[in-house]
């Protein structure tokens, strides 16, 4: 079928019912027709289009474009509704299954429900279906879930693979080329040559058919990099266009917009992902989306100085219960409190976090979720110069970095030893081994250099090099620091603190026109921050504002 007008649906698809997704797909009348419902009854907007053929009865059309739209969103939980309301009409439907095993794994994320999708993919594969790219459709996602001792990685390198195949035997199929897109960029979203690809087959989804979610979508991710934000920022300015109630998608164009320092359209962004999230609860769950926009709404007041607004966004946050027990959600909860203390050098508040709150969320599964409030706990402690608990918080960053090894994380291992040799570095340096932390600090900034920013975060509590340029700056050397904000800016350009940092340095070793620019953006950047805020009223005194 070929479906380019926008899927409205009435506002049920935000919410799944109370007694689970499966009771809600019996419930489904079987020839329930899919229309424009009346505004009045809080219609869903469009969710964009898509071209999607298979061998299912017309009954379950709908269903299986709005949970592919979805799917593409990567509104998983929302996704699978559809999908599974799909099977209850037809359960013969093979794509039906094949929709519900794709729902029950995240890519990007990191996550996947293995024992829930790999029933759902061998019953799309043992269903037969009378097409051969139906037939390489259901291979694919089984060749994500097959071999129970496989890692995460090697999951997702199957699954590359079998999407390979698919995509070589129908390339003009735009959902098999969106997908194997995105393969490319789970599988390694540094990888140079696979962002190549990646961008050219999303460039001529895009090209074919303008309102393709997964075209923008997986654009966005694959310009989430080093040195291509610029270029994304047509995808992001093209979701707002296809799908402006979607909570994620509300939030994706800040992947953009972070890289770029663009601090104001990050904020307008995720504070709109945020309310439509709370609209969208899974499985009686507050939905991870909310936490994860505020995570990124919470760094976007930090960098412009706003902290009564960031303030603002910690109580909130703190105000609910019952997140969606996941990765992203567990990200957001360590993070934002961590980003709290130490992006306002609240060095004593951050030595004193308290790990693993909420006490009932499910830290043992996400140790690099953890591992945010040990870096604010470690790096405070050694500003405050208790040397021996910012030892103690590498050591639970060495324990925690295993973890994410054992579980075949190699993503989230490497960069949970950038945040130990951090935090060890600071421990050194109070305990008056400059050398020593210099040396362990720079190797932490170059770690960190080889990696790419993982999509679940909007970046690091403190960048490694403008850590190593404050190491430097207080170990007396400012031509040295002057040189690591400087390559701190490059990556994360329009950071508070690194342009604080920058500006300091270059007014100290003589640089006035650095300075000058320096403390010029900076003043720009914290428009009418609380005087407060360190450095705020400084850059704009020195800027003559």
């Amino acid at each position: 079928m070929r479906h380019r007008r926008p899927i409205r649906r009435p506002s049920k698809w935000l919410a799944a019912s109370a007694a689970g997704l499966l009771g809600l797909a019996a419930c489904q009348a079987e020839d329930a027709p899919v229309s424009d419902p009346d505004p009045a009854e809080g219609a869903v907007p469009e969710l964009g289009a898509v071209e999607f053929t298979t061998s299912c009865s017309p009954q379950v059309e709908a269903r299986l474009e709005e949970g592919l739209l979805l799917l593409h969103h990567m509104m998983y939980a929302q996704a699978q509704e559809a999908f599974l309301e799909a099977v209850a009409v037809e359960e013969e439907c093979a794509m039906a299954h094949w929709g519900v095993a794709m729902a029950r794994f995240q890519p990007l994320w990191g996550s996947a429900d293995v024992e829930g999708g790999r029933e759902p993919a061998e019953r799309a594969v043992a269903l037969d279906p009378p097409t051969e790219r139906e037939r390489a459709y259901a291979r694919s996602a089984l060749a994500f879930y097959e071999d129970p001792d496989a890692g995460l990685s090697e999951r997702i390198e199957r699954w590359e693979a079998a999407m390979e195949e698919l995509y070589e035997l129908v390339p003009e199929d735009l959902e098999a080329a969106s997908l194997y897109a995105l393969a490319h960029l789970a599988v390694d979203p540094a990888d140079p040559d696979r962002q190549e690809r990646a961008i050219g087959i999303l460039d001529r989804v895009h090209e074919e058919l303008p309102e393709h979610p997964g075209a923008i979508h997986y654009g966005i991710h694959a310009h989430d990099v080093d040195a291509r934000a610029e270029a994304g920022v047509r995808f992001a300015a093209a979701y707002q266009d296809i799908a402006p109630t979607v909570p994620h998608a509300l939030h994706m164009p800040s992947h953009i917009y972070v890289r770029i320092g663009d601090w104001d359209a990050v904020i307008d962004w995720n504070r709109r992902s945020a309310d439509a999230a709370l609209e969208a609860p899974v499985n009686g769950y507050i939905s991870h989306h909310h936490p994860h926009a505020l995570d990124y709404l919470m760094y976007g007041y930090l960098q412009r100085g706003e902290d009564e607004a960031a303030r603002e966004v910690l109580e909130e946050l703190r105000s609910r219960e019952g997140y969606q027990p996941t990765f992203i959600s567990g990200y957001a909860l360590g993070a934002i409190p961590a980003r709290w203390h130490v992006e306002r050098r609240d060095w004593d508040g951050a030595s004193e976090l308290e790990p693993r709150l909420p006490e009932d969320f499910p830290w043992d599964d996400f140790p690099a979720a953890e591992a945010m409030t040990h870096v604010a706990r470690g790096l405070g402690a050694a500003r405050t110069g208790d040397a021996s608990a910012a030892r103690a918080s590498a050591e639970r960053l060495g324990e925690l970095e295993l973890r994410a090894r054992d579980r075949q994380d190699a993503y989230w291992g490497d960069w949970i030893a950038v945040q130990r040799r951090s935090v060890a570095a600071w421990a050194a340096f109070a305990e008056g081994d400059v050398e020593g932390a210099v040396e362990e600090m720079r190797t932490a900034a170059e770690l960190e250099e080889a990696m790419e920013k993982h999509p679940i975060t909007p970046g690091d509590l403190q960048p490694a090099y403008e850590l190593l340029g404050d190491l430097l700056l207080e170990a007396g050397r400012p031509g040295e620091a002057l040189e690591a904000y400087q390559t701190s800016l490059e990556t994360w350009p329009n950071r508070y603190h690194t342009l604080l940092g920058a500006a300091r340095v270059a007014d100290e070793i003589g640089d006035d026109e650095a300075a000058s620019r320096y403390y010029g953006e900076l003043a720009e950047l914290a428009g009418d921050a609380a005087p407060e805020r360190e450095g705020a009223a400084e850059a704009r005194e020195r800027a003559g504002r």
